[in-house]
Formats: C-alpha cells, structure tokens, sequence
C-alpha cells in the first residue's frame, strides 16, 4: 500500500483525548501505558498506537469499562458533542 492510499490514522492517546475519554493527552498516555486500554481485543502499552476508522476499544474508566468503535479521528479537540461523534458505544 501506497503512502498516498494509506488509510487515516491518528495516536491513541490523542483520539483518547480528542474523544474526551481523558482531560489531558497525558493522562490518557499513562492509562495506555497503565494496560487500561485494549485496541481490538489486544492488550496496548504504547500511546504512539495508530488507531483508525472501524477499530474497537475497550478502555478501564474510574466509572467502569467502555467498548467503542472508532467512527473518526477527530483533528482537534472540540466539544462534547463533537467528541461524541468521534465513536459509537458498544453494548
């Protein structure tokens, strides 16, 4: 594949934060590194991990466990509402 028809692909730990799953890029490179995140049913250590359209993550919150599918990447962090179409909830 091609650099041109590569698919899109953001860091983790910034869709973590660009989803406002975290207050701060830095804490949701810790939860990373902490194991508290797994990217299609793999257990992931490192925030660098590219993450793209249609992965599935489970993340450990203080508040429980959460299954999303990845629907896009997001280029900043906006509102809540934007964040929110960043993903969808996996029952």
């Amino acid at each position: 594949m091609s650099q041109d028809t590569a698919p899109p692909k953001l860091r983790l730990d910034k869709w973590l934060w660009h989803a406002r799953l975290f207050q701060t890029r830095g804490l949701a490179a810790q939860m990373v590194e902490g194991g508290k995140v797994r990217l299609n049913s793999r257990k992931i250590n490192k925030p660098a991990q590219a993450v793209r359209s249609g992965d599935v993550l489970t993340v450990t919150l203080p508040g429980g466990v959460r299954v999303l599918r990845v629907l896009g990447l997001g280029t900043r962090r906006g509102p809540a509402s934007e964040a929110q179409q960043l993903y969808e909830e996996i029952p």
